[in-house]
């Protein structure tokens, strides 16, 4: 679904050059539900919003579902962000219209949609909202202004909204990011069960390490790299999906990430652990493992 080559993006301004991307290597699988995780300032967000179509590459390669995002026209880039990618953001304000219902917010993004989606017609519309509104819990809120809503609520009518045109990629930037424990189990249910009943795509830029773990694959960026990825171990993920909610403390394995290069990056936690300080270290190959210790 997603194919980025040597990503980077540069943010000018009159006195500086920021590079938020610094030739990011990543392959997203189709119905593929997986997080990225970083500290602030890793390019997690950067990445996210140009998966997005919301800002373009400065260099590299960024394929979704076949098509280049950096040699797109306007005109395709709207109806990539119509069509192709739903968002949730993590403030409901750019989620949802104030003044219109719950229902009524879900029908809004259908009115631009492709004919081919089958939804010019208001029953087509209406009918496709309520369903929405069902698999995320909020049927019973379809009336509903967003004021008279919790903000778990809210969020969970975003993530319908973001469903309305059948998109093929859902993008969701800190989706529990304002919602409380309880709440953020919720929702991370409804990405579980939409991943397994639609076989929609599902990337997730997030800081809560819950949510992390819930998922099959998470990607560590920094510095605009992707530097490890946690897969979740052989067993466990046919387990999530039979039995749900697991409380095992360490379901994933982590792996260091190689780039094009040959480098692959070491956390300062590690280092500390090893022992090792400064910037030379000594590298033997023994048995089939490469060994790194100290000078």
């Amino acid at each position: 679904m997603i194919v980025c080559n040597g990503l980077v993006k540069i943010y000018k301004t009159n006195t500086v050059e920021v590079m938020a991307l610094q030739g990011l290597d990543m392959t997203v699988q189709k119905g593929e539900l997986m997080a990225v995780i970083g500290n602030s300032g890793s390019g997690k967000s950067t990445f996210l919003n140009m998966v997005g179509g919301l800002i373009k590459p400065s260099a590299g390669q960024l394929l979704v579902d076949g098509m280049d995002l950096f040699r797109m026209t306007e005109k395709q880039l709207v109806n990539y962000k119509q069509n192709t990618v739903g968002f949730v953001w993590q403030k409901n304000s750019r989620n949802l219209f104030p003044y219109l219902s719950a229902l009524q917010n879900v029908e809004i993004p259908m009115q631009f949609a492709s004919k081919e989606k089958g939804l010019k017609s208001e029953k087509a519309r209406r009918e496709r909202a309520l369903m929405l509104l069902e698999m995320v819990g909020m049927s019973h809120r379809k009336d509903s202004l967003p004021q008279q809503m919790s903000g778990g609520e809210q969020q969970r009518v975003a993530i319908a909204i973001a469903l309305a045109n059948n998109p093929k990629l859902l993008l969701a930037d800190e989706p529990t990011g304002a919602v409380d424990q309880k709440t953020s189990l919720m929702i991370q249910d409804v990405f579980r069960e939409l991943n397994r009943e639609l076989g929609v795509t599902i990337v997730i830029v997030t800081h809560d390490i819950s949510l992390a773990k819930k998922v099959e694959r998470v990607v560590m960026i920094r510095d605009g790299k992707i530097s490890s990825e946690r897969i979740m171990k052989q067993g466990y993920a046919q387990r999530m999906k039979t039995l749900g909610d697991m409380q095992e403390e360490d379901l994933q394995e982590e792996f260091a990430v190689l780039d094009r290069a040959g480098r692959v990056q070491l956390t300062k936690a590690v280092l500390e652990q090893a022992g090792i300080e400064g910037n030379r270290v000594k590298i033997e190959v023994e048995n089939g493992r490469i060994i790194i210790s100290e000078k």
